[in-house]
C-alpha cells in the first residue's frame, strides 16, 4: 500500500492499515521517545500515547509533506509535555560562560553510534531536551524558548552545557 492509501485505510477505521504504519515508524519513534526521556518504559508509553495522538489527528493531516515529519512533530510535542508536567525542564538555568573544549576525532571514531545515543539519553533533562530540539530536530533557540517556556539565553545555555558534557564523556573513550 502507498503511503496515501495507508492513511486513507486509517480514516476509515482500517485496522490493518493503522498497524501497517505503526510497523512502518514505531522503531523510528521510540528512538525519537528515547532520545527525549532517556529509559525505556517511559518511551514505550510515550510511544503508545504518540500512536493514539497520530491516529485521532490523522484527519487533520494536510498532506503537503511526509507523514513521517508531520508524525515527528506530534511525538517531540507529547515528550516536551511530557517533560514539562513532570516539571523536568524547570532546572534550566542561564550560564554565563562555558569554557570550549576541543574533542580528539579519534575518540569520537571510536564510538558506535549506538554508544553516541547511549550518552545523549545519560544528559541531564533539560540538556537532553535542548540538544535534541537544537541538534537534532533543527530548531533554533528562539524556537526553542518558545517551545519550552524558557529564555531563549537559557536554551543557548542549556545547549553549551550539553556539548560540554558529552564531550567530557567522549574524552573518557580515549
Amino acid at each position: 500500500m502507498t503511503e496515501k492509501q495507508l492513511i486513507e485505510g486509517c480514516l476509515n477505521g482500517n485496522r490493518s492499515a493503522q498497524e501497517e504504519i505503526y510497523n512502518l515508524y514505531s522503531r523510528r519513534m521510540m528512538g525519537l521517545c528515547l532520545r527525549y526521556v532517556g529509559d525505556r518504559e517511559t518511551a514505550r508509553d510515550l510511544l503508545q500515547d504518540g500512536f493514539i495522538k497520530v491516529f485521532t489527528s490523522l484527519h487533520t493531516f494536510a498532506g503537503t509533506g511526509p507523514l513521517e515529519a508531520w508524525m515527528r512533530v506530534i511525538f517531540v510535542n507529547i515528550a516536551i509535555e511530557h517533560l514539562r508536567k513532570r516539571d523536568i525542564l524547570r532546572d534550566t538555568t542561564d550560564l554565563d560562560s562555558i569554557q570550549e573544549t576541543t574533542v580528539d576525532e579519534t575518540a569520537i571514531s571510536k564510538l558506535s553510534a549506538e554508544m553516541i545515543m547511549e550518552l545523549v539519553q545519560k544528559l541531564p533533562s533539560g540538556f537532553r531536551t535542548v540538544f535534541n530540539l537544537y541538534a537534532m530536530e533543527g530548531h533554533s533557540h528562539k524556537e526553542i524558548g518558545e517551545m519550552l517556556h524558557i529564555q531563549e539565553g537559557t536554551s543557548r545555555s542549556q545547549y553549551a552545557r550539553a556539548k560540554h558534557w558529552l564531550r567530557e564523556q567522549i574524552e573518557e573513550y580515549r
